[in-house]
């Protein structure tokens, strides 16, 4: 199992067992991030990448549709991009075992930008440029987003199944080359929230938010408030604390957080500074409510807080943008599958299970494109693409003012060994 460790612990003795841990598991996951579609990347991955060979023999530009994707492949929160790129190469290998798109192979390029927004545009330059891809896939994050999309806009670059709910990606009407096939932050607040103050029967001024300190975290936060005042008019400033982006550093939060009648924090954070923020603060306030958006990272939240209290994860929230990994739905059943195949060993998590979603939707889109595929085609067969059913439980549907595939979220609940139970939200 891939592991991603805390790097702020409380106690000297559990960081050097954490460390020991860590040292023997991540070869695991950096074998798993390189393999098997396309060449291994890393931050110096650009110029390696320029004048790489194809990744099967015989393979030429003809013969190949390249997609590119700008993902943290290291740094603090580099399971979100090892596991989207894990998903996204599942579904291209299925594709290209069972003959490609019209006899063409697909084949993914990753860069890696650390999750900075600094990194991204040079990564973005380079997949336009020189590396010519059809579009971009699966690029995590919002802040990174904030950079990517204006280069994409103005370049005419397809910008495809982002992972992030931001509204920036959500523009009404649509931009014509971006496309987004998870829910949003607006939809999975609002479905939390609702959850909150219906079914568990809180009051607003009991419900506090953890934010990252960016476009992210500004994106989430600015979704608790609105849910809240839609289901509440009178509704003051919402308490609000955080923390800096790719950091574990949440003192000041845990400092500040009013915990006077306080019941339930939503949290819009990534899983390593979450697991430090739920394990400080329900040491001393157990009976809180958390709830985290699905960029968290799933998997990568319930182990980070086995390594740090192992009761610390029970009752956590997650909202899900895909259905429950534990689920018999067809589409969750051969994702798993392709994903023992191709990934033997590696855990079914619900980032990968993302990728996997958004390059199957890829895909058909595809195949609808006929021979002469590029990006004005793509995006026309997307806008034609208004009834797609992979098994997932609900249909995924465009249009030309809608570019948002599936608005369905699920509920996801940590039990008492570390294990994610799907529950009803409503």
């Amino acid at each position: 199992m891939l592991v991603a460790v805390a790097t702020a612990l409380a106690s000297g003795a559990v960081l050097a067992g954490c460390n020991s841990l860590r040292a023997k598991l991540e070869p695991q996951r950096d074998a798993a991030a390189a393999a098997p579609v396309g060449p291994p990347v890393g931050p110096a991955a650009p110029a390696a990448l320029a004048n790489a060979e194809p990744s099967h023999p015989g393979a030429g530009p003809t013969d190949e549709l390249v997609f590119g994707t700008v993902v943290p492949l290291s740094g603090a929160s580099k399971e979100l991009g090892v596991q989207i790129k894990m998903g996204i190469e599942t579904a291209f290998s299925v594709a290209n075992d069972a003959g490609g798109i019209g006899g063409r192979r697909l084949r993914l390029i990753a860069y890696d930008d650390g999750y900075e927004p600094s990194r991204t545009l040079a990564a973005m330059k380079q997949l336009n440029a020189k590396d010519h891809v059809i579009g971009v896939i699966g690029n995590v994050g919002t802040p990174t987003a904030a950079v990517a999309l204006p280069y994409a806009l103005d370049h005419k670059m397809l910008f495809f199944g982002a992972f992030s709910g931001a509204g920036l990606l959500r523009r009404d009407p649509p931009d014509r080359y971006v496309f987004n096939v998870r829910a949003s932050y607006l939809e999975e607040t609002a479905a939390v929230t609702r959850y909150l103050i219906k079914v568990r029967h809180l009051r607003p001024d009991q419900i506090a938010v953890f934010a990252q300190e960016d476009a992210y975290g500004d994106a989430g936060y600015g979704g608790v408030s609105k849910a809240l005042r839609t289901l509440h008019e009178d509704v003051g400033v919402v308490t609000r604390v955080g923390y800096k982006r790719n950091t574990v550093d949440v003192n000041d939060a845990v400092a500040h957080l009013r915990t006077k009648g306080l019941r339930a924090v939503v949290m819009v954070a990534t899983y390593r500074a979450a697991a430090q923020f739920i394990q400080r603060v329900k040491e001393a306030h157990p009976g809180l409510v958390f709830t985290n958006v699905s960029f968290v990272g799933s998997t990568a939240l319930a182990e980070e807080l086995k390594l740090l209290d192992p009761e610390a994860g029970t009752g956590v929230i997650v909202t899900q943008v895909v259905p429950p990994v534990e689920s018999h739905a067809t589409a969750i059943l051969n994702y798993k599958a392709s994903l023992a195949k191709y990934f033997p060993g590696i855990t079914p998590d619900y980032v990968s299970l993302e990728g996997y979603v958004t390059a199957n939707v890829l895909i058909e889109a595809l195949r609808h494109c006929g021979h002469d595929i590029d990006t004005e085609a793509l995006v026309d067969e997307f806008e034609k693409l208004n009834s797609l059913d992979l098994g997932l439980g609900v249909p995924i549907a465009y249009g030309t003012n809608e570019h948002q595939g599936l608005h369905k979220v699920w509920g996801t609940r940590l039990d008492g060994q570390g294990r994610y139970e799907a529950f009803d939200l409503e």
